[in-house]
């Protein structure tokens, strides 16, 4: 019956959509708010938490929240041996939910598919991307925030500077992933999202006309943390940052103001 299931949906799905967006950056509130389309299947989890996922997932990893913060945790991510799209394919379908058992559109995220656009793109027919960024000093935040999160790499006091690596690599990944992939993708931060969701739902549905009328606006749940509608939490994020901690960042930020200001973002001080 699940080999039956999965097939009707294979036969069913014309179109997958991947957003691609740093940890701790708004992409959650996002996929959730794409995910109640009636056009699309989504999951319950993030694609790499889905059961039956058959590559790296950040659980299982030194590296939860800092997957791309040095050599060794971009290669477990980027070239792990236990890739399979076609296993994956199969979990993913038989696990995704929709309103409709005729829904065009597969969507799912997780933050570190944003090194591997090139391995979607290859392995899911008729690929859409979705790029996000955030100001680096509130998504490290997020990160300073949850340090037993961050994994044994993670630990200590070097966890500021560490972070602010991986932001600034995300956002150089980021730069990289919307120049390849410019005919198949749009691009934009969560501080637009937040400003003008209409805005972005409609760009959304430009590139995918069958998510015309997502609602950006609606209330919802987000890791058991929020439940209302999106807002911009950067103020506050970044006003829980020590002094301290700006200066450790900054030792990473300063020489990376090129990649910051690419994406209209402003050192602090």
């Amino acid at each position: 019956m699940s080999v039956e299931l999965i097939e009707r949906r294979r036969a069913a799905i014309r179109k997958h959509v991947f957003l691609l967006c740093p940890n701790n950056s708004g992409s959650t509130f996002l996929s959730k708010a794409i995910g109640t389309s009636p056009a699309v299947w989504s999951l319950a989890r993030e694609g790499q938490h889905t059961f039956g996922y058959a590559g790296p997932s950040t659980i299982a990893s030194p590296w939860p929240l800092i997957w791309y913060a040095d050599e060794e945790s971009t290669t477990y991510f980027r070239n792990h041996p236990e890739f399979d799209w076609e296993r994956t394919k199969r979990a993913w379908y038989l696990q995704a939910s929709a309103e409709n058992d005729t829904a065009p559109v597969f969507m799912t995220k997780s933050p570190p598919f944003l090194l591997i656009a090139d391995k979607l793109m290859a392995n899911f027919a008729s690929t859409s991307f979705l790029f996000m960024v955030r100001n680096p000093y509130a998504a490290m935040e997020g990160v300073l925030r949850r340090p037993r999160r961050t994994g044994d790499a993670g630990a200590g006091p070097d966890l500021p500077r560490i972070a602010a690596q991986h932001f600034v690599n995300c956002l150089r990944q980021q730069k990289a992933n919307i120049a390849a992939y410019g005919d198949n993708s749009i691009a934009f931060t969560y501080e637009e999202l937040c400003a003008s969701p209409e805005k972005i739902a409609a760009r959304i549905a430009d590139l995918v006309p069958e998510l015309a009328g997502i609602d950006l606006t609606q209330k919802l749940s987000v890791k058991q943390a929020y439940d209302e509608p999106l807002r911009n939490m950067n103020e506050q994020q970044i006003g829980r940052l020590t002094a301290e901690q700006i200066k450790v960042a900054n030792e990473i930020f300063c020489p990376n103001a090129d990649i910051l200001s690419h994406f209209d973002y402003d050192l602090i001080e």
